[in-house]
């Protein structure tokens, strides 16, 4: 692994489902070296995306799922960074809701993508959608985590294409069995960490969702 640098942007826009708007602030994680970046989301705005990649080689554009809020501004940075933007398939009704055209690529379950000389690995974890993906980069021990999992618990799974027992067994089987010191990188709010987070898997299912 070289020098991994993350770069972290906050935008604020309004996410769209089902009938209703909320005022939303996104996430969106750099993730690269000082030559070249893989860009995770692409919410509300692209300049400040664009003044945070500094230049830098942009590989893809890769979407943790296809709710509006995540990919709303995927299209023009695919022009203006000219980058492939990535999404899992199972996610495509949701992005055809913001988009007419794209994406480009499929992200699929383990694929791996290779930045600052390390892997970074799709999960696909369903649940909050069907196509929602975490990345993990096992070796600097990060993992960004979408809408999957927060400080506090799983995403939201109250609307279309969302399933609460899915998000669970995805957070069973993907996410808290990774190392306890795995820092999560959300997709709102705050960072935490999977040792954090796990000892309250039970909780979660007894309080539903």
């Amino acid at each position: 692994m070289s020098d991994l640098r993350i770069d972290h942007v906050v935008t604020s826009g309004k996410f769209k489902l089902d009938g209703g708007e909320w005022d939303v602030d996104n996430n969106i994680w750099i993730v690269g070296d000082d030559s070249e970046v893989y860009v995770i989301d692409a919410a509300h705005d692209a300049d400040p995306i664009i003044e945070a990649v500094a230049g830098r080689r942009v590989k893809g554009i890769l979407c943790t799922h296809g709710h509006n809020d995540h990919v709303t501004v995927a299209p023009e940075l695919a022009e203006k960074l000219d980058a492939p933007v990535y999404l899992h398939a199972g996610d495509r009704m949701l992005w055809d809701q913001t988009h007419a055209r794209g994406p480009e690529e499929g992200l699929r379950d383990q694929q791996v993508f290779q930045i600052a000389g390390t892997d970074m690995r799709v999960l696909n974890t369903p649940g909050h959608s069907p196509g929602s993906c975490c990345l993990y980069l096992p070796e600097a021990g990060e993992l960004f985590s979408g809408d999957t999992l927060f400080q506090g618990g799983p995403g939201a799974t109250g609307r279309s294409y969302s399933s609460f027992d899915t998000i669970i067994e995805s957070l069973k089987t993907s996410v808290l069995e990774l190392p306890a010191e795995t820092i999560v990188r959300t997709g709102h709010g705050d960072h935490t960490t999977v040792g954090a987070e796990a000892p309250h898997l039970e909780e979660w299912i007894r309080e539903g969702n």
